[in-house]
């Protein structure tokens, strides 16, 4: 780590005095303190992700200063089986009266076990599979109720919704077994949008295993229902896995592998979108902006929102324009990012607090790391309550960014003013996702 500490100081002081910069031209560029940045240089401190992305971007090194840095990189693999619509898999939920819910997947076996142990059971028997038209009201319902629990999710932590998505997920996938063809198919391509969306919401939580796990189940329940291509739309929700743990290179690869000329449009857009992100991470500017108008492009083609329910975002009203804002601050261009997201943050719906959440804090980490202190605390203070309220782990982790960016500025009101709040809602997030 040492040696790598000092071939990147190596690297930075070369490029700076190339461009014949002082180390304060420089600190005032990136808003890190002079200091900090001669210790970089000399190899006594290790550059962060952040500040290597800064400099790469001053210094147009075209992620050759992010490639410097070593990521710490967690590849966890999904343990589960295949998955199956046959009824050889049982699921156990357990809900306490105090709160805390708990879900697992088993086999018949334990299930067996278990009711030999329980005092009290209750068995309700097989559902009866709809037809006709009872098949299709049924999916009526169920495809409006999903859009509920959707909009739901936006505004409730994932453990208040969890519980009913999956005894939904459970039921349609129970009336599937026993249904017709035409119904069976509907039924389980339904309960797939409903076990992927679950699959996000785990992922919500800090837990990638599980978000893994549910992603599975979703591509064996499309497939059993004649749709293969949500196969490659579990590669983009893997890429935003890997993403998260600011992998560039698994980004980029699962994303790539997403983008069939055969699979839908949209699906390919989102899988661009994811791309360029992961571009974004290794500094490659013009790959990301080719990717973003890739994704423009096919979300725009005819037939890309014609699935129901849509697969993917659903309360962005120009998700590649959000993309590229949040793209452009990995690529260390914060004020460019924070210009582009003050206007696409003003056009999300009231009802989407956890979009509001995740994309505003994503916005004040913009304009702390451009060097607006000020305006990133005006900007995330009205937040804290409602990333509370959404219990997101992916959202903690750029409050956790914001809240190191901010600590560069200790004797600034604002940030002293904000500290008690931000390390409250901190606290409080790591008290509902320990593992994130």
């Amino acid at each position: 780590m040492l040696e790598q500490s000092r071939h990147f100081g190596h690297e930075l002081r070369t490029l700076r005095r190339a461009a014949r910069m002082t180390l304060d031209d420089l600190a005032s560029r990136v808003h890190f303190s002079k200091g900090h940045l001669s210790k970089v240089e000399r190899g006594d401190k290790p550059a962060s992700p952040d500040l290597a992305r800064l400099c790469d971007a001053v210094f147009e090194a075209g992620g050759a200063l992010i490639a410097l840095v070593p990521e710490e990189r967690r590849r966890p693999e999904a343990e589960a089986s295949q998955a199956s619509t046959g009824d050889e898999e049982m699921w156990s939920m357990e809900l306490s009266p105090d709160g805390p819910s708990r879900f697992e997947p088993l086999g018949r076996r334990q299930v067996v076990a278990r009711a030999a142990a329980s005092a009290v059971g209750l068995r309700m028997g097989l559902p009866r599979p709809p037809a006709g038209p009872e098949g299709d009201s049924l999916l009526e319902m169920s495809r409006s109720l999903f859009g509920q629990y959707r909009q739901l999710g936006q505004a409730a932590a994932p453990e208040a919704v969890l519980p009913a998505l999956i005894a939904q997920t459970h039921t349609l996938r129970s009336l599937a077994l026993r249904a017709g063809p035409r119904t069976r198919a509907g039924l389980l391509g339904l309960a797939s949008r409903y076990a992927e969306y679950i699959g996000w919401l785990v992922q919500e939580t800090g837990n990638d295993l599980s978000a893994l796990w549910w992603t599975e189940r979703a591509v064996s329940m499309a497939a059993a229902g004649g749709d293969d291509h949500l196969a490659a739309y579990a590669l983009v929700r893997r890429a935003l896995i890997a993403m998260y743990r600011q992998d560039a290179a698994e980004t980029i690869g699962l994303a790539r592998q997403a983008q069939g000329g055969r699979l839908p449009p949209r699906i390919r857009g989102l899988a661009a979108q994811r791309e360029a992100q992961g571009h974004a991470l290794a500094g490659d500017y013009d790959s990301c902006m080719r990717c973003l108008d890739r994704a423009r492009a096919l979300l725009a083609a005819p037939g890309a929102a014609s699935d129901a329910p849509v697969i993917g975002p659903t309360s962005l009203s120009d998700p590649v324009a959000m993309v590229t804002g949040w793209c452009l601050h990995d690529l260390g261009r914060p004020r460019q990012a924070a210009a582009v997201m003050d206007a696409q943050v003003r056009r999300l719906p009231g009802h989407a607090l956890r979009s509001q959440a995740r994309y505003g804090v994503r916005r004040a980490l913009a304009h702390a790391t451009a060097g607006d202190i000020d305006h990133a605390c005006d900007v995330v203070a009205p937040l804290l309550t409602t990333t509370i309220a959404v219990g997101s782990a992916t959202i903690a982790a750029d409050l956790r960014r914001l809240e190191r960016t901010l600590a560069r500025h200790p004797r600034n009101a604002a940030v002293r003013a904000l500290a008690p709040e931000l390390t409250a809602a901190l606290h409080f997030v790591s008290v509902q996702h320990p593992s994130s």
